[in-house]
């Protein structure tokens, strides 16, 4: 039943409901049966080649393209993460676009999975890197002629690189999905003090702050290498000079942010911050979604077997959100 109002007029909770009504039906009626065509796709950056995969609906004219962007460590293309668990995250996201008809590439960052070799040395990344990767693979399909409009789609950390990459694409929309509003610095602060020793924290926020003023600090205690280890902390620097917020801001084209109520990384505060940030971006909170796209209760042993579980299904707002701001875009 669809929620409707004392009135008869439905709700904004009926309005969500009937749109993922509909969509869910447009996917098992229509485009379901769409030929999607699925290749693989490189980008030689003139100091590395990146891999990645493109998703293509059959068209006789050119269709939207999402470039996708995944978020932080050695996230692959599909969402997955060899520290986290496999939940083709972007992946299964990439098909619900696909059966409607929305193109999308989604890529191996520098340095990580197939794109490995493009930078063996984690020392040589950079998020300026990433962002300068995200506009050769931008001019790349902009040149293309089965692509119509560009729209940029950035998960977690890919968000700000998102924003970075945009204004030089002159894209035609950016999609933020669960991005933080917040020097990442921050977010990691209060991410380990919800769970390191008082000793621990104090080193890990002593690190933080040479960190953040541009200082690498190779004494790193054991059971803090995995996030401060010396060969990462190039990168970390380099993300620490960042604002997400003001880099969101200096967006001029339409944007559109997702976020989930049940994300253990990144919460609803950041989603309203970037909507302070840029006013005219369209905000979209889906109840009950996780930090990989999946309606998870918010207990952590659901919440971290869900990264490790492909198989559960996206959340279905999700496709809905998404499918109509870039139907919006393709209407402009």
């Amino acid at each position: 039943m669809v929620p409707a109002s004392p009135t008869g007029t439905l709700t904004n909770d009926g309005v969500m409901m009937l749109r993922v009504l509909i969509l869910s039906l447009t996917l098992f009626t229509g485009f379901a049966q769409a030929t999607v065509l699925q290749r693989p796709v490189t980008l030689d950056t003139g100091s590395g080649e990146l891999f990645g995969s493109l998703l293509l609906p059959k068209s006789d004219s050119p269709v939207p393209i999402v470039l996708m962007i995944s978020g932080s460590g050695p996230t692959d293309r599909d969402g997955n993460n060899p520290d986290g668990g496999r939940n083709d995250s972007l992946k299964r996201l990439a098909w619900v676009l696909a059966k409607h008809n929305i193109a999308s590439v989604r890529y191996d960052k520098r340095g990580v999975a197939a794109s490995l070799a493009a930078a063996p040395d984690e020392r040589d990344l950079s998020v300026e890197c990433y962002a300068a990767d995200a506009v050769a693979w931008g001019q790349k399909l902009k040149a293309d002629p089965r692509f119509g409009k560009l729209i940029l789609l950035g998960h977690s950390e890919g968000a700000l690189i998102a924003s970075l990459a945009a204004p030089k694409l002159d894209a035609a929309a950016v999609i933020s999905l669960s991005g933080s509003a917040r020097p990442v610095d921050e977010v990691i602060r209060e991410q380990l003090a919800r769970s390191l020793p008082p000793p621990l924290m104090l080193r890990s926020n002593e690190l933080l702050d040479s960190l953040k003023a541009g200082h690498a600090d190779d004494n790193v205690p054991q059971p803090l290498q995995v996030i401060f280890r010396p060969s990462v902390q190039p990168y970390l620097i380099s993300l620490f000079r960042q604002d997400p917020a003001q880099a969101f801001a200096q967006l001029k084209m339409p944007a559109l942010i997702v976020q989930g109520s049940n994300d253990i990384q990144v919460g609803t505060e950041d989603a309203k911050l970037l909507k302070a940030a840029k006013p005219d971006a369209q905000l979209t909170v889906i109840e009950g979604m996780n930090h990989v796209l999946r309606i998870v209760h918010n207990d952590m042993k659901r919440q971290l077997a869900s990264y490790k579980d492909p198989n559960l299904p996206l959340a279905a707002e999700l496709g809905a959100a998404v499918i109509e701001f870039i139907d919006g875009i393709r209407a402009s």
